[in-house]
């Protein structure tokens, strides 16, 4: 227990005392308030009718009468500090500060658990300038990023504002918002201050702003605001239609097109793939799982060797930095004998189209021509690599291939026994193949820093299909991601820790 000056009512906001519900109380010497400061007013909403529907007083608004006061990433010297900046104080009251834990805790069991010692908050002042600076490599491509990190509050947010500004076709800004995700993902533990951030690299004032906002709310008022904007939602709505970019999905809302509904009564011609979109779009815009990828994988390996016994395929993109589920599935394949895998694109569609698999597809040739003076074009992460954009008609987990799970009447009704998955097929030649596994494993920011990197560290030119030295006038060779690290002058990073 500590003693805290006694005030007249205050809070976050106006509101009745107990927040309107009518919940009983089974307590009632027990009088909860959750702070707002850094847990965020929808958590700490979601929070508080939790605790009522248990049968927990939680109170809308600080007053005498609390007897716990909950918090989240707070210490006990930012609680009092809080507590303290409230005006009219009258006299002293007590109360326990209490961390979150006390309280989810007290919600499983059902009644107040015992306050133990874990449970306080810690009274220290938490001195800014005591606080750890960070130091983390200019570059994206020097950092070892997994796909945990100790900040994700953050770096969810300023992902958010980066696709935004992706939609709204403003690349340059996204980038900006991505750069800055990328160095908090890399930091070694939570943000507690701003004075940790200074010297970093990559963190405009919109950036640090939006920080500022969450370490001290909890939450990003920008962020929260743009995610509830009809524009924002009807962006994400049209382009997750396969086929659909943002400039048409932009074209589409001015004419007053906000919903897939809308524009399946909109009466435009949609061209191929934006059909199949459409008529698919519901699975298409489920996560897919690493076992359907997996059961991806196994169609593909036995297309691919029907036709070309000895090719290798490659599971690429997010699955093979680790992550356990993904928008669409992406392959890598190649032939140990050069020159072989030339014409096998049109023969895999081929079987795949005769065994029923392929729902939609498009193939585009490779349109690579190697210059004994470099690269006629920037490098980009565009390739010009054979490939095939599809979307796979796969057997659901409960019904095999060729082989129902059991009869049709304990199937509830209209079940598919099938979904739709974006399936992409890249086929590169054996002396391509290295530089073709490290630009299509990503991250995308990843490929984009290795990329600035080649160019403003060492005067060369990266791409999927190459590297050339620009001072030398010389193509380097590589058969392994780790000599293309080699080449750059980087330590190589492993797939699972380029998730930038």
């Amino acid at each position: 227990m500590v003693p805290l000056k006694r005030r007249k009512v205050v809070g976050n906001y106006t509101g009745a005392g107990h927040g309107g519900d009518n919940s009983p109380t089974k307590f009632p010497d027990v009088l909860l308030f959750l702070l707002e400061r850094k847990m965020g007013a929808s958590r700490r909403a979601f929070l508080s009718q939790l605790g009522r529907k248990k049968g927990f007083h939680v109170e809308e608004l600080f007053s005498e009468s609390v007897t716990h006061v909950i918090s989240e990433n707070n210490s006990g010297y930012e609680v009092r500090t809080w507590l303290d900046s409230q005006r009219r104080a009258q006299g002293q009251m007590m109360a326990h500060l209490l961390d979150i834990s006390w309280y989810t805790e007290s919600m499983r069991a059902g009644h107040p658990v015992p306050i133990l010692e874990r449970h306080k908050l810690q009274e220290q002042h938490n001195d800014e300038g005591e606080a750890v600076v960070f130091s983390v490599p200019s570059f994206a491509c020097q950092r070892r990023i997994t796909l945990d990190n100790h900040n994700t509050i953050i770096t969810g947010a300023l992902s958010l504002l980066a696709e935004n500004a992706e939609l709204s076709e403003e690349d340059g800004r996204g980038v900006a918002f991505r750069r800055a995700a990328a160095v908090l993902k890399a930091l070694p533990e939570p943000v507690t201050c701003m004075t940790q951030l200074r010297g970093l690299p990559c963190l405009g004032e919109h950036s640090l702003r939006v920080i500022k906002d969450i370490l001290e709310n909890g939450e990003s008022n920008e962020v929260e605001s743009m995610k509830q904007s009809e524009r924002y939602k009807a962006l994400k709505v049209l382009t997750g239609v396969f086929g659909v970019g943002a400039k048409t999905a932009d074209r589409w809302i001015r004419e007053g097109i906000h919903t897939l509904h809308q524009l399946r009564d909109s009466g435009h011609a949609l061209n191929r793939a934006q059909q199949a979109g459409v008529e698919h779009y519901d699975d298409l815009n489920q996560p897919v799982s690493m076992a359907e990828a997996d059961a991806v994988g196994e169609i593909v390996e036995k297309a691919v060797v029907s036709v070309l016994p000895g090719a290798q395929i490659t599971l690429t993109g997010g699955f093979r930095r680790g992550k356990p589920s993904g928008h669409d599935v992406d392959f890598l394949i190649t032939h140990p004998e050069e020159g072989r895998e030339e014409g096998l694109m049109s023969k895999v569609v081929s079987w795949l189209e005769s065994q029923g698999f392929l729902l939609y597809h498009k193939t585009s040739r490779n349109s690579y021509l190697e210059s004994a003076n470099g690269p006629a074009r920037p490098a980009s992460n565009m390739d010009r690599f054979e490939r095939c954009f599809s979307i796979f008609k796969l057997a659901k987990k409960y019904h095999e291939l060729g082989k129902d799970a059991g009869p049709e009447e304990t199937k509830p009704a209209g079940h598919k026994p099938w979904r739709a998955v974006r399936v992409d097929l890249v086929v590169s030649p054996i002396s391509q193949f290295a530089f073709a596994l490290l630009g299509w494993t990503g991250s995308k920011l990843f490929e984009r820093e290795l990329r600035r990197w080649a160019g403003q560290e060492k005067a060369m030119s990266l791409s999927s299909h190459a590297l050339f030295d620009n001072k030398q006038k010389r193509y380097l060779t590589a058969t392994s991601e780790e000599e293309i690290f080699g080449h750059l002058g980087l330590e190589f990073i492993p797939p699972s820790e380029r998730n930038a």
